[in-house]
């Protein structure tokens, strides 16, 4: 693979017993054969990795981890990762939409939203649209988008975040969240859910920072998007056979 991050693999330890995480062989299994070879990564902190570690699991962030295992099965892979900390909607769109289409990837991960929905000025409808802005021209330029319903992190135990500040903050992660499905079903992306995980409200699954998910939330959201994007290659293929 052909990209200059660290990755590191699943660690045999918790990971492979947490029974919300990758089997053994399962993702080798899903992914065999996928078509992607130029990956694009956009969004904000989420996208550029800011989890803690966890002992027993995987220490690389989500989008590389992603990408290693699309590398697994083509080793040819190109990976790009644009993101960066701290960013709106609005500017990741503005700084990183460009820079992706020069990529012409077959295959991108969009994430964001979360910058916009923390303060109570939140406008779901401008996030909406920035949203829809990435999707449908990475869309037009011939990839497939992975969007992502995130983890709500408002369950997170830190002090970072005061007790009166949750209620309203819950809410504004649960719209974002119900949004962001609204415009993946629009648009036809690969959404991956977190939001509604079963793990989703476990507070152990949070780093201190009381604005990002451990490792362990990390290797869960792994999971689940290699089973999202193992079913879209399941789908098609099912088509072709259906075709014949």
């Amino acid at each position: 693979m052909d990209n200059d991050r660290h990755l590191s693999c699943r660690e045999p330890s918790r990971e492979s017993a947490d029974p919300y995480c990758l089997r053994s062989g399962e993702s080798a299994r899903l992914l065999a054969g996928h078509p992607w070879r130029r990956f694009a990564v956009l969004g904000d902190s989420v996208a550029e990795g800011l989890s803690e570690p966890v002992p027993g699991y995987g220490s690389a962030q989500l989008a590389d981890r992603v990408a290693h295992e699309l590398a697994a099965a083509a080793p040819d892979l190109v990976y790009l990762n644009l993101g960066h900390r701290g960013l709106r909607a609005r500017e990741v769109a503005a700084r990183q939409l460009g820079p992706a289409l020069e990529f012409r990837p077959d295959l991108a991960l969009v994430v964001c939203g979360a910058n916009d929905a923390f303060p109570a000025t939140y406008r779901p409808a401008s996030v909406d649209a920035q949203l829809r802005t990435m999707v449908t021209a990475l869309r037009a330029a011939g990839a497939d988008v992975i969007t992502v319903g995130l983890y709500n992190v408002s369950y997170s135990p830190s002090p970072a975040i005061a007790d009166w500040l949750r209620p309203g903050l819950r809410r504004r992660m649960e719209t974002l969240s119900e949004h962001t499905a609204a415009v993946a079903a629009e648009l036809g992306t690969l959404h991956v859910n977190l939001t509604a995980h079963p793990a989703a409200t476990d507070p152990g699954l949070f780093s201190g920072d009381g604005r990002h998910v451990n490792a362990r939330g990390d290797a869960i959201a792994l999971a689940e998007t290699v089973r999202v994007l193992g079913a879209h290659l399941a789908a098609v293929r099912g088509a072709r056979t259906g075709r014949r």
